[in-house]
């Protein structure tokens, strides 16, 4: 084995060592709510997870909790919706690196006037991404986050996700990707799992479960 291909093999058995001593072995991180499991019930209607309550706290509020600079996007779908999100590339959380999205709740008009004002667009897979304006993203930053989606960086076995946040209240299976959702609606919770891809965690305030749950219910299929 060259030297190089040491590194890489020594940086995939460290990443999977941080990984199983994050979500596995008993014992407290640095912080309580640096897991992705610790869920604070805020409210009927809301939930704060890694320190950040949905529906409350903003881009500013999260990038003190994350010690990183957020960058922020202005997504176009082919359908014409627009969606404002921030993005948190190199975030560490009980050892484990992770991106973190953010959506953020923008009302419809500031969006389209966030887009009349974008300085640039540019074609993506799923639409077009444009870049706002300096004041726009000052404002942005002030806004509500709605969600949180968080992408752990390496691969997570189901029975650690079982142990660590119990028995899903469904399961759907996406008829073209293929991809599991585990629903926990009393936790606004959506856990994204694929035998070959890493996980994703979407959480959303209980209230707007549905927004989650109805496409998939639509385009998926009830597992047992």
């Amino acid at each position: 084995m060259t030297t190089e291909g040491k590194i890489y093999w020594g940086v995939g058995i460290m990443s999977v060592l941080i990984l199983f001593g994050a979500f596995f072995i008993p014992g407290e991180p640095s912080r309580s709510d640096d897991v992705p499991w610790h869920i604070e019930h805020v409210g009927p209607n809301s939930v704060r997870v890694f320190g950040l309550t949905l529906g409350q706290s903003t881009t500013n509020d999260a990038e003190q909790r994350f010690k990183e600079e957020a960058v922020p996007s202005l997504f176009k779908s082919p359908e014409g919706k627009l969606v404002a999100e921030v993005f948190f590339a190199q975030v560490k959380l009980a050892g484990l690196p992770a991106l973190i999205v953010l959506t953020i709740d923008v009302p419809a008009a500031e969006l389209e006037g966030m887009y009349e004002r974008g300085l640039r667009m540019a074609a993506t897979g799923s639409g077009k991404k444009i870049t706002m304006t300096p004041d726009d993203i000052v404002k942005l930053r002030t806004l509500p986050i709605t969600s949180l989606t968080y992408l752990p960086s390496v691969r997570v076995e189901e029975a650690i996700f079982q142990k660590r946040f119990g028995q899903p209240a469904q399961r759907i299976r996406e008829k073209k990707s293929g991809l599991v959702h585990w629903l926990y609606p009393q936790d606004g919770l959506d856990i994204a799992l694929s035998s070959t891809e890493k996980p994703l965690l979407q959480y959303v305030p209980p209230k707007d479960f549905d927004k989650l749950a109805d496409p998939l219910m639509k385009d998926g299929e009830v597992l047992k």
